[in-house]
Formats: C-alpha cells, structure tokens, sequence
C-alpha cells in the first residue's frame, strides 16, 4: 500500500507540474494571440473546433478510458486500440476533408472556413496516434512523459502561432498552432513510450473492452454534442465575432476546470480501478478525493470568477470586455462540470457503464431544455445563464445516481464539500466588498486599464489567498496541513 501511496503523490505530482507549466504557456501564448488577432479570427477557428471535437470523440470511441478502466490489459489489447483508433483518424479525416465546403454554407458561407478545415482536420490523425501511447504511461501511473510532451509542444506551436499572427496570417496561425502541437505531442511520446505495436488486428480484444468503451463513447458523444451546441448555435445564427467572444470565454474559463478534471482522472481513476473490489478501501479513498477535490476546486474557481474583470483588463485592456460576464458564468459552471465528472469516475472505476450513461443523458437533456428555453432571447449571456442552472440542476441528479448505483449517503457525499465551499465563499464575498468599494476603472483609458487591472487583481489575490490560508487554519480544515506537509517534503 505504501508503493500505492508514493505512486499516486508521485503521480499528481508530475500532473500538477503538466497543468501548471501547460496552463502557464498556454495563457501566455493566448494572451499574445488575443491581443494581435480579430475576434473574427478566433470565431472562424471555433466554428471548426465544433467538428474537431466530435472527431476526435470519435477516434477515440471511448477505448483509451476502457483501458484504463481495466485492471491489467495485454499487449494485444493495447495494439487492438491502436490499430481501430489510428483507421477510424484516417476515414474521419477523409469524410471531414470532403465536407469542408458543407461545413462553409453553414456558418454563413465563409468561403475561409474550406481551407482552413482541411488543415485544421489532420489534427485527428496526429492525436490519433498518440492516445495509446498516452494511456500506457496513465496506466503505469507514469505521466512524466506526458508532461514534458506538453510543455515541449506548447513551446514549439507557441512559438509557431505568434510568428504567424505578427506577420499576417490571420486565422492561420491559430490552425497551425493546433496542427503543430498535435505533432510535436506525438512525436515526443513515440520517441521517449518505448513501445510499438504488435502487427494484427484482435477482435477479441476489442470485445472485452466494448461493454466499457462503449458506454464511455455514448455518454461523451453526448457531452461533446452539448458542449459544442453552444458554438454552433451562435456560429450559425448570430455571428464569428459573437462566437470570438464565446470561444475565448469559454477557453479562459475551462483552463481551470479542465486542469482540476484531468489531474484528478489521472491520479484518482487508475489508484481506484486497483481497490474496486474492497468497498471499504474505495469508500474511504471517495471520501478523501472529495475533500481535496473541494479543496483546491472551490478557490480556484470562485477565485478566478470574482477577479474576472480585473482579469481580462489586465490581460487584454478593454478589446474582449463584453466576454467578461461569459467568462464569469462559465467559470462558475465550471465547478459542477468537474464534481459531475468526478462522479461519473466512480461510476466509471466501478464499471456502472449504464449509470455513467445516465449521467450524461441526463445532463445533456437539461442543456437541450435551458437552450430551448432561452434562445428566442437572442442573448448569448442569457444562454450562458441557462448553462449555468441546467448544470447546477445536473450535479443533483448525478449526484442521486451515484449514491444509488453505489450506496454512498448523498448527505456525506455533500457534506464533504460544505467546508471548503464555506470558507471560499466568505473569502470571495470580502473580496467582492473591497471591489466595490474600490475606484473603478471602466472609464480609463487602454493603457490604465491593464495597469488598474493588474492593480486590482494582485490585491485581490493575495487578500483571496491569505484569507483563504487563514480561515482553513481557524475552521481547522485537514486539507491544508497535509498539503502544505506534501509540499514541504517535496521541497528537501
């Protein structure tokens, strides 16, 4: 057990380097892009990252999370998956690069948007080729590899993307960004995985992986549908500079929240898939991940909704102000998208393939009924605010699934929440306080913008910060003394 125990701090350790120092390039990367190209620019991108998302679900098929799921697959298994992702990449490539002109007429009939698709699109087939390799290493509890792939590939596309926005070229340059990571990516962990693919194609293999990878696609295709309908809506009926707004709202929002997901799936999911048959040891580890989920969830996110304003001035002036309300909203669902995900990893630990798909239809189905009920609004903060309750309502009902399928009490399951959540709440209400009673900024001009927002947001992070640090001590929160002895121990 105690093997068990420094595998996963050694495990989140290495994934909260990949997320911190990816975040940090990619921020830094984003801010140059944001503040030298168009928000059409970033709104003829994403009306083409609607369809990415759909192919690479679908080259995935839900295969690499069966395979985590599974406590020891073999070499076939994993040479199985490979050879089905790597055929599904190419076929889905071939059908997108002949739709290009399609995918055009639907968003107002961008001529733009046909060569840009064709170029965008072999993103596919360079992640495709990556996503064993990935789920080897995650399965070794091993992911140093994939945090050095990252950092190398957003330094490399990085660098690629700004040259090609200063001298001109547009939307290009956020298309070759996209290809060029994805290359640098693979071809990293195809040098340093140390494994190659067996010749032939097992269909029993892929048998006895179905059952989970099947469920696992079913329930992200409807993700997926839901968390592009979005873009497409406001791509197709409104306008690319409206869906520019959305998409950089939405992508400065998620940083976090897809950071909390994938640093938890990749340190929790593979430890619980070792415990699944001792219920009391998977209790006691639900109980402990939900306290540290909440720990670090709760701050994060709140706190990044709260300075949001002086955030996006500091960063980008007043050039993206009217996506500031969406990049609030989103960052507040952003926290029932992780406890929703992290749910539907119990189930998935488990092997509930039915309830994990319940989970999703049943959130997905709440998205379909707050865009019925809010787009005759014509207001993309109203549709944000749909977002928002439908996900709230959702994490209820996920909630009500879980315990169901598993047993757990739903009062606990909330219960571990409520002390982080508490004092992240009187922590953001002071700090909203001394914001308003703080000379705004609104009238100034570009340049006092980013400087009364960089003014702003560093006093609001550290009276966020040490207020948070101090009323975890006084309500004797154990989450902080053992982060803070993790830290120390990794620091000597």
């Amino acid at each position: 057990m105690s093997s068990l125990k420094q595998q996963t701090a050694n495990t989140i350790k290495w994934n909260t380097i990949d997320r911190v120092s990816s975040q940090l390039l990619y921020a830094v990367v984003g801010v140059l892009l944001a503040n030298i190209l168009s928000p059409e620019d970033f709104g003829l991108v994403g009306a083409l990252l609607v369809f990415q998302a759909f192919a690479i679900l679908f080259v995935d098929s839900g295969f690499g999370a069966a395979l985590l799921q599974r406590k020891d697959p073999t070499e076939e298994d994993y040479s199985t998956v490979f050879w089905f992702n790597l055929a599904v990449s190419v076929a889905v490539y071939a059908v997108l690069f002949l739709c290009a002109p399609l995918i055009a007429d639907i968003f107002q009939g961008d001529r733009r948007l046909i060569p840009l698709s064709k170029v965008m699109f072999l993103t596919f087939i360079l992640n495709g080729l990556a996503i064993v390799q990935t789920n080897r290493l995650m399965k070794r509890m091993d992911v140093k590899q994939i945090a050095i792939a990252n950092v190398i590939g957003l330094v490399v596309s990085g660098g690629i993307g700004i040259w090609l926005a200063l001298t001109g070229y547009g939307p290009w340059a956020l298309v070759w960004q996209s290809v060029t990571l994805a290359g640098v990516k693979s071809a990293w962990l195809w040098i340093t995985g140390h494994w190659w693919p067996k010749a032939g194609f097992h269909l029993s293999s892929l048998k006895k992986i179905w059952r989970i990878g099947l469920s696992v696609f079913s329930s992200s295709a409807l993700n997926t549908l839901c968390l592009n309908i979005y873009s497409f809506i406001i791509g197709a009926f409104y306008n690319l500079s409206a869906l520019g707004y959305y998409t950089q709202a939405d992508k400065w929002s998620k940083m976090g929240s897809a950071s909390i997901s994938q640093i938890l799936t990749s340190s929790f999911v593979p430890l619980l898939s070792r415990v699944q048959d001792d219920s009391e040891a998977f209790s006691r580890y639900v109980t402990r991940i939900n306290r540290f989920t909440a720990f670090i969830l709760f701050p994060v996110m709140l706190g990044v909704a709260t300075l949001g304003a002086p955030l996006f001035h500091t960063l980008f002036g007043h050039k993206w102000d009217a996506a500031i309300v969406l990049f609030q909203l989103l960052t507040v669902r952003g926290i029932f998208v992780v406890l929703i995900s992290l749910y539907s990893n119990y189930l998935l630990c488990l092997g509930f393939g039915k309830r994990l798909f319940a989970v999703e239809l049943v959130k997905d189905s709440l998205i379909i009924a707050a865009i019925l009920a809010t787009v005759g609004f014509n207001s993309v903060p109203i549709l944000v605010w749909g977002q928002l309750i439908a996900s709230l309502i959702t994490y209820f009902l996920a909630l009500a699934i879980l315990c169901r399928a598993t047993g757990f009490s739903p009062l606990r399951m909330i219960r571990d929440l409520l002390p982080s959540f508490g004092v992240t709440a009187i922590v953001c209400l002071a700090v909203a306080l001394i914001f308003h009673f703080f000379p705004t900024f609104a009238s100034g001009s570009l340049a006092n913008a980013h400087l009364h927002g960089a003014l702003l947001l560093t006093l609001g992070g550290i009276i966020g910060l040490c207020g948070y640090i101090l009323l975890c001590r006084i309500f004797r929160l154990p989450e902080l003394p053992e982060a803070l002895a993790y830290l120390r121990r990794k620091s000597n």
